[in-house]
């Protein structure tokens, strides 16, 4: 499974290659998902009705991982582990590789910034 973070979904909807062609293979094998937090992102972001449709439509075409009790115990043994080193990413990106590691799934990203701080989170690559 791969997991498209809020980045990659928002260059996709604005046609921006490679993440739009990605993302629609994604769709196409049925191998991509996103995050409930990226639903609220993406949403809460939408500037007009067209744009929350396409939003809309889009997220309706992956499936929405949740928050479920393993992947909020993950993410809060992530915050812990990175806080004590001084390595902090901050809440969402936090519970977004907490709900990537408790279903072993690589994360679709350009913020590689924060995530490769995340020990053991697996990539799927936007080239």
């Amino acid at each position: 499974m791969i997991v498209a973070d809020t980045d990659v979904l928002i260059d996709a909807l604005r046609g921006r290659d490679p993440a739009a062609q990605r993302v629609a293979r994604g769709i196409e094998e049925g191998r991509l998902a996103t995050t409930v937090l990226t639903s609220f992102e993406l949403l809460s972001g939408s500037r007009d009705e067209t744009e929350r449709e396409r939003v809309e439509d889009l997220l309706g075409a992956i499936e929405l991982l949740p928050l479920d009790p393993g992947a909020a115990a993950r993410s809060a043994a992530l915050r812990r582990d990175l806080e004590a080193r001084g390595e902090t990413i901050g809440l969402a990106d936090y519970l977004i590789a907490g709900i990537c590691l408790s279903r072993s799934a690589s994360l679709m990203t350009r913020n590689r910034r924060h995530f490769d701080r995340v020990p053991g989170l697996r990539f799927a690559g936007t080239d």
